[in-house]
């Protein structure tokens, strides 16, 4: 791809992102923090001495994904902090030293929250993010309240062979716009409640915005799931195909008999936070507000 090609396919991602942004219905602050890994951007909304909620988004999905969630919960009171993960399509930057490996990835988060001002927060994500958001709180409990989780992955059951097998595509050279919407529609069960515009940012980010080696890891073993003693709520989506989310829930009901859980109908593993919406909004707010009337 030539610079000004680069350039343009940039612009149009930007472009797209900007625009989904535009339709979270609160004023969103653009924030930016700097760490030695690059710039971070926040996307944040609520009342400034509102209880933080940090969003950690799946992988590629960018911070934007959260426009049906973030005004309800901003408007309920919450300070809502939602990042654009390091080294992922998004309008953070990685210019900086490398993540390198998880320690480096939960650091990011930590020198991100440290730089905020932040040092107690309530997290909700979805997807790669949630196998982030049970890190961190494994890695720094004092600094997660509660953990709510969107169809956690490799957190608390592996991934379906044949999801492994569909996704492995997205991995290869030679990354196209059309590669990534037909994993999403496969996915989806054909593009059922896909938003068009958050499908479309998803693609042009996967095919064309620079993006870093992804940090990941085992998934938590029984022996340190058990240490766990955050606040936690999961939510799984009843037609994932990234997983069997019935039996997920009850594997997160296994590792950690205080979890809550619930199986959401007519939700996919990329539509759970849009298509279930007011019921993933109301339950999250519920789960928040057991312990922060």
């Amino acid at each position: 791809m030539s610079a000004r090609t680069a350039r343009t396919a940039t612009a149009a991602f930007l472009a797209a992102y900007d625009a989904l942004l535009d339709r979270w219905p609160v004023p969103v602050e653009p924030l930016t923090v700097r760490t030695a890994h690059g710039t971070t951007r926040i996307n944040a909304c609520g009342p400034a001495d509102g209880r933080p909620l940090v969003l950690l988004h799946g992988g590629g999905e960018t911070s934007a994904m959260w426009f049906a969630n973030a005004g309800a919960w901003a408007e309920a009171g919450h300070r809502v902090l939602a990042l654009d993960l390091i080294g992922d399509p998004g309008r953070s930057v990685h210019d900086g030293t490398p993540l390198g490996d998880v320690p480096g990835l939960l650091g990011w988060l930590d020198a991100v929250l440290d730089r905020l001002g932040v040092a107690e927060a309530d997290f909700c994500a979805h997807s790669y993010g949630a196998w982030i958001a049970l890190e961190y709180a494994l890695h720094a409990p004092a600094r997660v309240s509660r953990l709510a989780l969107l169809d956690p992955t490799q957190c608390f059951t592996g991934l379906r062979p044949g999801y492994l097998l569909r996704a492995l595509p997205l991995f290869l050279p030679r990354r196209t716009a059309a590669r990534a919407r037909a994993y999403l529609d496969w996915e989806s069960g054909g593009g059922h409640g896909l938003d068009p515009a958050w499908r479309e940012l998803y693609a042009l980010g996967y095919a064309d915005f620079p993006a870093s080696p992804v940090v990941t890891g085992p998934r938590p073993t029984d022996a340190r799931l058990r240490t766990l003693t955050t606040p936690l709520l999961a939510l799984y989506a009843a037609d994932s195909r990234t997983h069997d989310s019935r039996r997920a829930a009850e594997a997160t009901r296994g590792a950690v008999p205080h979890a809550g859980t619930a199986v959401l109908p007519g939700t996919s593993h990329h539509t759970i936070p849009t298509a279930a919406a007011p019921e993933v909004n109301h339950q999250v707010l519920t789960f928040l507000r057991r312990s922060h009337p």
